[in-house]
């Protein structure tokens, strides 16, 4: 049973195994599936008799696709370049390096990396 679910899933979700394969560009593979995604959404919350199904579904299916999106980047990220991980001194864009007493600012040893758990 566990393998005929496997091979199900495959068969729907696999670009490599369902019909979507012969469309040579994978964002327009990628489209077509987000596509069918909305519609089973909206065919599922049609089923229930409430547009409240459909809007709870739908928005679980952006979470849930911004998820998968986000770790395919950060995947991606890794094997192309694995030292942007590994970057010197502040890695928050958003924390100032720069501070500044009675009017001046004050100097950073540049080899500090900063934090507050050294």
């Amino acid at each position: 049973m566990r393998k005929l679910v496997y091979n199900l899933w495959e068969m729907v979700m696999n670009y490599e195994h369902n019909p979507l394969k012969y469309i040579p560009d994978l964002n327009a593979r990628h489209m077509v599936m987000q596509v069918l995604a909305w519609m089973w959404c909206i065919a599922f919350s049609m089923y229930f008799g409430s547009m409240w199904v459909f809007g709870i579904t739908a928005i679980a299916h952006v979470f849930i696709l911004a998820a998968i999106v986000i770790t395919v980047a950060t995947f991606e990220t890794a094997k192309r370049k694995p030292t942007f991980f590994l970057r010197k001194g502040y890695h928050t864009p958003s924390r100032s390096r720069y501070m500044y007493y009675n009017g001046k600012r004050f100097k950073y040893d540049p080899d500090d990396v900063g934090g507050e758990h050294e």
